[in-house]
């Protein structure tokens, strides 16, 4: 979101000056608003053309989010894609896998409510560099735009869907990524509601998965990988995905049942017209005759 201006020979105010007596000012992390009680850009009131600041726009639930008005975004500043390889083979396999079901086999968050899944996509609270690039995100209740080739609309803006990813997961490869440190707490000052942290080799964490629910601006650890609002869940999955046998971290709807992928679902949908072809041959009924 847009700063608002001030007059010649006036620098904004610092949020973080520590008053007289008063202990260290907090740690600001690049990329995020610096307001003092951390609200998440997406709730914030937003600077109007008159330099007073608008009531914040809110989505109701079930219905799109409404986009918040960039107002003089510079996109030209903003790094949206660096064209460099970043990824190695097991993390890209088990990004897809965490996104193609969603779109395969998934009914949804509900009747007539939309959702977008991506995997290695900049998210730019605010505009401004850099951007912080989630291995996998989820957001219900937006649409990517009809012009997602345009700059404006390549990357997740959170004042142009109106709203955070409400689940972020990262897969660690290596003790890089700060992903139980600076990421978890990037994450929470956005007030993305749940973080998820899929750690296969142990590097920074002795468990596997590890699930952080928001709470009063916070992180705190999560047992059971259920996340209600969403209607979803996860799972550790000792199987075979795309000719690789691995532990995958995979999704399962509400209920705990895995959700397939489209393959999966096409496999399963063959199986039972076969089975239902041996039934009727068995009884005499030739399944190819009309």
């Amino acid at each position: 979101m847009d700063a608002p201006t001030f007059p010649a020979g006036h620098s904004r105010p610092d949020p973080h000056a520590a008053e007289p007596g008063a202990g260290p000012a907090p740690e600001v992390v690049p990329g995020e608003f610096p307001g003092p009680d951390r609200t998440p850009p997406h709730m914030l009131a937003r600077p109007a053309a008159s330099g007073t600041y608008a009531a914040p726009v809110r989505a109701a639930r079930g219905a799109p989010a409404p986009a918040l008005p960039a107002l003089g975004v510079d996109l030209a500043t903003l790094v949206t894609e660096d064209d460099e390889p970043v990824d190695n083979m097991p993390s890209e396999k088990q990004q897809r896998l965490l996104t193609e079901p969603l779109y395969s086999s998934w009914a949804g968050p509900g009747a007539g409510r939309s959702f977008l899944a991506a995997a290695n996509v900049g998210v730019f609270p605010e505009p401004r560099n850099p951007a912080i690039v989630p291995d996998v995100f989820l957001s219900l209740d937006v649409q990517v735009a009809e012009n997602w080739w345009d700059k404006a609309h390549r990357s997740y803006f959170v004042w142009e869907f109106g709203k955070v990813p409400d689940l972020v997961v990262e897969i660690v490869s290596n003790r890089k990524g700060s992903e139980v440190g600076r990421k978890r707490l990037r994450y929470a000052r956005m007030g993305v509601a749940y973080y998820v942290i899929y750690d296969p080799l142990h590097e920074v964490m002795r468990e596997d998965l590890r699930i952080y629910r928001l709470s009063d601006g916070r992180y705190e650890r999560q047992g059971p990988p259920r996340f209600p609002e969403l209607g979803l869940g996860m799972m550790l999955w000792d199987g075979v995905f795309e000719g690789v046998r691995s532990t995958w971290l995979r999704w399962t709807d509400e209920h705990g049942v895995l959700i397939p992928t489209g393959k999966e679902d096409a496999e399963r949908e063959r199986g039972r017209a076969e089975r239902l072809a041996a039934l009727l041959r068995r009884s005499g009924i030739d399944p190819e005759q009309e």
